[in-house]
Protein backbone atom coordinates (compact mmCIF):
# COMPACT_ATOMS: atom_id res chain seq x y z
CA UNK A 1 0.00 0.00 0.00
CA UNK A 2 1.18 3.52 -0.63
CA UNK A 3 0.18 6.03 1.90
CA UNK A 4 -1.28 9.16 0.38
CA UNK A 5 -0.04 12.39 1.83
CA UNK A 6 -2.14 14.84 3.26
CA UNK A 7 -1.63 17.69 0.52
CA UNK A 8 -2.79 14.97 -2.03
CA UNK A 9 -5.88 13.30 -1.21
CA UNK A 10 -6.78 10.41 -1.88
CA UNK A 11 -9.25 9.25 -4.10
CA UNK A 12 -11.07 6.61 -2.36
CA UNK A 13 -10.81 6.14 1.32
CA UNK A 14 -11.20 2.23 2.18
CA UNK A 15 -12.90 2.14 5.88
CA UNK A 16 -11.58 -1.26 7.71
CA UNK A 17 -13.05 -1.80 10.87
CA UNK A 18 -10.69 -3.63 13.21
CA UNK A 19 -10.81 -5.64 16.04
CA UNK A 20 -7.58 -8.25 16.95
CA UNK A 21 -6.86 -8.63 13.14
CA UNK A 22 -2.79 -8.62 13.83
CA UNK A 23 -2.40 -11.36 11.87
CA UNK A 24 -4.67 -10.18 8.77
CA UNK A 25 -3.70 -6.69 8.81
CA UNK A 26 -0.34 -6.93 7.04
CA UNK A 27 -1.77 -9.16 4.08
CA UNK A 28 -5.10 -6.69 3.56
CA UNK A 29 -3.10 -3.18 3.91
CA UNK A 30 -0.63 -4.41 1.02
CA UNK A 31 -3.60 -5.41 -1.21
CA UNK A 32 -5.09 -1.93 -1.24
CA UNK A 33 -4.94 -0.08 -4.35
CA UNK A 34 -1.90 2.14 -4.95
CA UNK A 35 -2.96 5.93 -3.72
CA UNK A 36 -6.19 5.01 -1.88
CA UNK A 37 -6.39 5.17 2.09
CA UNK A 38 -6.69 2.69 4.19
CA UNK A 39 -8.97 3.89 7.20
CA UNK A 40 -8.74 1.22 10.01
CA UNK A 41 -10.87 2.15 12.63
CA UNK A 42 -9.32 0.07 15.78
CA UNK A 43 -12.36 -0.99 17.88
CA UNK A 44 -10.49 -1.98 21.23
CA UNK A 45 -7.99 -4.71 20.02
CA UNK A 46 -5.82 -5.82 22.59
CA UNK A 47 -3.38 -7.33 20.02
CA UNK A 48 -1.89 -3.95 19.05
CA UNK A 49 -3.82 -4.32 16.37
CA UNK A 50 -3.53 0.02 15.78
CA UNK A 51 0.27 -0.14 16.25
CA UNK A 52 0.44 -2.86 13.37
CA UNK A 53 -1.84 -0.93 10.73
CA UNK A 54 -0.06 2.70 12.11
CA UNK A 55 3.48 1.16 11.30
CA UNK A 56 2.19 -0.14 7.59
CA UNK A 57 1.06 3.28 6.87
CA UNK A 58 -2.79 3.04 7.62
CA UNK A 59 -4.82 6.00 8.92
CA UNK A 60 -5.67 4.64 12.42
CA UNK A 61 -8.95 5.68 14.03
CA UNK A 62 -10.09 4.66 18.06
CA UNK A 63 -13.41 3.67 18.21
CA UNK A 64 -13.92 3.06 22.18
CA UNK A 65 -17.89 1.72 21.80
CA UNK A 66 -17.86 -1.62 20.62
CA UNK A 67 -19.98 -2.62 17.55
CA UNK A 68 -19.87 -3.14 14.11
CA UNK A 69 -21.91 -0.40 12.98
CA UNK A 70 -20.02 2.00 15.28
CA UNK A 71 -16.78 1.10 13.79
CA UNK A 72 -17.96 1.52 10.73
CA UNK A 73 -19.87 4.71 11.08
CA UNK A 74 -16.45 6.08 12.96
CA UNK A 75 -14.40 5.55 9.84
CA UNK A 76 -17.17 7.03 7.28
CA UNK A 77 -16.97 10.44 9.78
CA UNK A 78 -12.83 10.34 9.48
CA UNK A 79 -13.12 10.01 5.89
CA UNK A 80 -12.22 12.78 3.28
CA UNK A 81 -12.66 11.29 -0.05
CA UNK A 82 -15.93 11.53 -2.70
CA UNK A 83 -15.99 7.82 -2.58
CA UNK A 84 -15.72 5.40 0.56
CA UNK A 85 -15.46 1.88 0.20
CA UNK A 86 -15.69 -0.39 3.24
CA UNK A 87 -14.30 -3.81 3.65
CA UNK A 88 -13.91 -6.54 6.58
CA UNK A 89 -10.11 -6.40 7.97
CA UNK A 90 -9.75 -10.47 8.43
CA UNK A 91 -8.54 -11.10 4.89
CA UNK A 92 -11.31 -13.18 3.85
CA UNK A 93 -12.23 -10.33 1.09
CA UNK A 94 -9.34 -8.95 -1.41
CA UNK A 95 -8.95 -5.44 -1.19
CA UNK A 96 -6.87 -5.47 -4.67
CA UNK A 97 -10.36 -6.00 -5.74
CA UNK A 98 -12.25 -2.90 -4.39
CA UNK A 99 -11.62 -0.79 -7.89
CA UNK A 100 -14.17 -3.42 -9.32
CA UNK A 101 -16.41 -2.38 -6.31
CA UNK A 102 -16.03 1.60 -6.52
CA UNK A 103 -15.79 1.51 -10.85
CA UNK A 104 -19.94 1.58 -10.82
CA UNK A 105 -20.16 4.51 -8.64
CA UNK A 106 -16.96 6.24 -9.65
CA UNK A 107 -18.28 6.05 -13.17
CA UNK A 108 -21.94 7.32 -12.15
CA UNK A 109 -23.85 4.49 -13.42
CA UNK A 110 -24.63 3.54 -9.53
CA UNK A 111 -25.15 4.85 -6.36
CA UNK A 112 -24.37 1.78 -3.92
CA UNK A 113 -22.36 -1.65 -5.00
CA UNK A 114 -21.96 -4.47 -3.04
CA UNK A 115 -19.74 -6.95 -3.14
CA UNK A 116 -21.55 -10.69 -4.01
CA UNK A 117 -19.87 -13.40 -2.14
CA UNK A 118 -18.96 -16.42 -3.50
CA UNK A 119 -17.25 -18.83 -1.19
CA UNK A 120 -13.88 -20.61 -2.67
CA UNK A 121 -13.96 -23.55 -0.09
CA UNK A 122 -16.96 -24.65 2.30
CA UNK A 123 -15.24 -23.85 5.49
CA UNK A 124 -15.12 -19.97 3.78
CA UNK A 125 -18.75 -19.70 5.35
CA UNK A 126 -20.28 -21.74 7.76
CA UNK A 127 -23.38 -23.11 6.60
CA UNK A 128 -25.00 -21.29 9.82
CA UNK A 129 -24.17 -17.81 8.12
CA UNK A 130 -25.57 -19.10 4.72
CA UNK A 131 -28.84 -19.77 5.48
CA UNK A 132 -29.03 -16.49 7.41
CA UNK A 133 -28.10 -14.74 4.51
CA UNK A 134 -30.63 -16.72 2.18
CA UNK A 135 -33.09 -15.45 4.70
CA UNK A 136 -31.88 -11.92 4.89
CA UNK A 137 -31.81 -11.45 0.97
CA UNK A 138 -35.35 -12.59 0.97
CA UNK A 139 -36.38 -10.17 3.79
CA UNK A 140 -34.65 -7.89 1.94
CA UNK A 141 -36.34 -8.18 -1.44
CA UNK A 142 -39.82 -7.91 0.75
CA UNK A 143 -39.07 -5.32 2.55
CA UNK A 144 -37.45 -2.90 -0.41
CA UNK A 145 -38.37 -4.79 -3.80
CA UNK A 146 -34.20 -5.26 -4.61
CA UNK A 147 -33.43 -8.81 -5.51
CA UNK A 148 -30.03 -9.20 -3.70
CA UNK A 149 -28.43 -11.87 -3.19
CA UNK A 150 -25.74 -11.17 0.15
CA UNK A 151 -25.81 -8.33 2.13
CA UNK A 152 -21.82 -8.01 1.03
CA UNK A 153 -19.75 -6.08 3.40
CA UNK A 154 -17.43 -4.95 0.67
CA UNK A 155 -19.33 -1.98 -0.79
CA UNK A 156 -18.66 1.49 -2.06
CA UNK A 157 -20.73 4.82 -2.15
CA UNK A 158 -20.33 8.25 -2.48
CA UNK A 159 -19.44 9.77 1.03
CA UNK A 160 -21.69 13.01 1.63
CA UNK A 161 -24.82 10.76 0.02
CA UNK A 162 -23.95 7.94 3.22
CA UNK A 163 -23.94 10.74 5.80
CA UNK A 164 -27.52 11.61 4.21
CA UNK A 165 -28.72 8.64 4.61
CA UNK A 166 -28.33 9.85 8.71
CA UNK A 167 -27.31 5.84 9.70
CA UNK A 168 -28.21 5.33 13.27
CA UNK A 169 -27.84 1.45 13.86
CA UNK A 170 -23.90 0.77 15.74
CA UNK A 171 -24.12 -2.67 15.74
CA UNK A 172 -24.91 -5.61 13.44
CA UNK A 173 -27.98 -3.79 11.33
CA UNK A 174 -25.50 -1.00 10.35
CA UNK A 175 -24.71 -2.41 6.84
CA UNK A 176 -28.37 -3.71 6.58
CA UNK A 177 -29.49 -0.21 7.46
CA UNK A 178 -27.57 0.95 4.70
CA UNK A 179 -29.14 -0.65 2.16
CA UNK A 180 -32.41 -0.34 3.08
CA UNK A 181 -32.35 3.77 3.46
CA UNK A 182 -30.17 3.50 0.02
CA UNK A 183 -33.44 1.62 -1.30
CA UNK A 184 -36.31 4.02 0.32
CA UNK A 185 -34.03 7.26 -0.66
CA UNK A 186 -34.01 5.45 -4.55
CA UNK A 187 -30.74 4.81 -4.82
CA UNK A 188 -29.44 2.50 -7.76
CA UNK A 189 -28.02 -0.42 -5.55
CA UNK A 190 -25.98 -3.44 -7.52
CA UNK A 191 -24.40 -6.33 -6.61
CA UNK A 192 -21.15 -7.68 -8.05
CA UNK A 193 -19.56 -10.72 -7.41
CA UNK A 194 -16.80 -11.40 -5.04
CA UNK A 195 -14.29 -14.84 -4.32
CA UNK A 196 -14.65 -14.72 -0.72
CA UNK A 197 -11.98 -16.88 1.33
CA UNK A 198 -11.66 -18.56 5.14
CA UNK A 199 -10.80 -15.76 7.49
CA UNK A 200 -7.50 -15.35 9.42
CA UNK A 201 -8.33 -15.49 13.18
CA UNK A 202 -11.71 -16.29 14.84
CA UNK A 203 -15.13 -14.56 13.65
CA UNK A 204 -16.93 -12.21 15.87
CA UNK A 205 -20.07 -12.74 14.44
CA UNK A 206 -21.32 -15.54 12.12
CA UNK A 207 -18.57 -17.69 13.31
CA UNK A 208 -21.00 -18.24 16.22
CA UNK A 209 -24.44 -19.46 15.98
CA UNK A 210 -24.69 -17.06 18.95
CA UNK A 211 -23.34 -14.20 17.30
CA UNK A 212 -25.38 -15.13 14.16
CA UNK A 213 -28.57 -14.72 16.60
CA UNK A 214 -27.38 -11.71 17.62
CA UNK A 215 -26.93 -10.03 14.14
CA UNK A 216 -30.18 -11.59 12.57
CA UNK A 217 -31.99 -10.15 15.69
CA UNK A 218 -30.45 -6.44 15.27
CA UNK A 219 -31.20 -7.26 11.52
CA UNK A 220 -35.25 -7.33 12.04
CA UNK A 221 -34.70 -4.09 13.89
CA UNK A 222 -33.67 -2.16 10.93
CA UNK A 223 -35.84 -4.45 8.84
CA UNK A 224 -39.21 -3.15 11.00
CA UNK A 225 -38.22 0.64 10.52
CA UNK A 226 -40.39 2.45 8.28
CA UNK A 227 -39.13 4.73 5.20
CA UNK A 228 -38.57 8.11 5.92
CA UNK A 229 -41.04 10.23 5.11
CA UNK A 230 -38.43 12.57 2.68
CA UNK A 231 -35.56 10.45 1.51
CA UNK A 232 -32.64 12.29 0.15
CA UNK A 233 -31.69 10.67 -2.61
CA UNK A 234 -28.06 9.74 -4.03
CA UNK A 235 -28.53 12.08 -7.31
CA UNK A 236 -29.76 15.13 -5.08
CA UNK A 237 -27.44 14.52 -1.37
CA UNK A 238 -25.02 17.44 -0.76
CA UNK A 239 -21.79 17.67 -2.69
CA UNK A 240 -22.27 14.55 -5.30
CA UNK A 241 -22.29 16.57 -7.99
CA UNK A 242 -24.69 15.14 -9.85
Amino acid sequence: MIETSPSSPAPVDVVLPCLDEAEALPWVLDRIPSGWRAIVVDNGSTDGSADIARALGAHVVHEPRRGFGAACHAGLTAATADIVCFCDCDASLDPALLPTVAGPVLDGSADLVLGCRRPVTRRAWPLHARLANLELARLIRRRTGLRLHDLGPMRAARRESLHALDLTDRRSGYPLQMVVRAADAGWRVAETEMPYRPRTGRSKVTGTWLGTWHAVRDMRAVLAERPAADPVSAATAPGTGR
